[in-house]
This record gives C-alpha cells, sequence and structure tokens, in this order.
C-alpha cells in the first residue's frame, strides 16, 4: 500500500512540475494560457461529473437489483 501511495505521490508531483514548465515555456501569452487553463479545467470538471452521474446510476441500478428479493410484495 506504501508503494502504491508513494507512486501515485510521484505522479501528481511530475505532473504539477511538468505542468509548471509547460506553462512558463509556453509560446502563448499569460492571458492566452489562463483562458486555456480555466477551459479545460471546466471540461474536465464536467467530464468528470458526467462519468460519476452516469457510475452513481449504474450503482443505484444494482443496488436496486439487490434488494428486489428481499422486497415483501
Amino acid at each position: 500500500m506504501r508503494r502504491v501511495f508513494s507512486f501515485l505521490t510521484g505522479i501528481l508531483v511530475g505532473g504539477l512540475v511538468g505542468a509548471t514548465v509547460g506553462i512558463l515555456l509556453a509560446p502563448a501569452s499569460g492571458e492566452e494560457v489562463r483562458s486555456q487553463i480555466q477551459e479545460r479545467s471546466k471540461r474536465l470538471r464536467d467530464d468528470i461529473m458526467e462519468v460519476a452521474e452516469a457510475r452513481r446510476a449504474e450503482l443505484e441500478r444494482e443496488l436496486e437489483a439487490l434488494r428486489a428479493p428481499y422486497r415483501k410484495e
């Protein structure tokens, strides 16, 4: 478990360092970069919300299927 946590921490830190270097060396202006970051973060948030909602619906269907045999009708 500790190795997995260390690995994930390394990926996170590496990603942040890479993103920072990429922003600093980008040929676009700061305003353009900020705009792109905002747009991408909004798209990422929307994608995450969509996937989370789909997974939630899937889990609710599975829960309903598991509960069905125990319901008194």
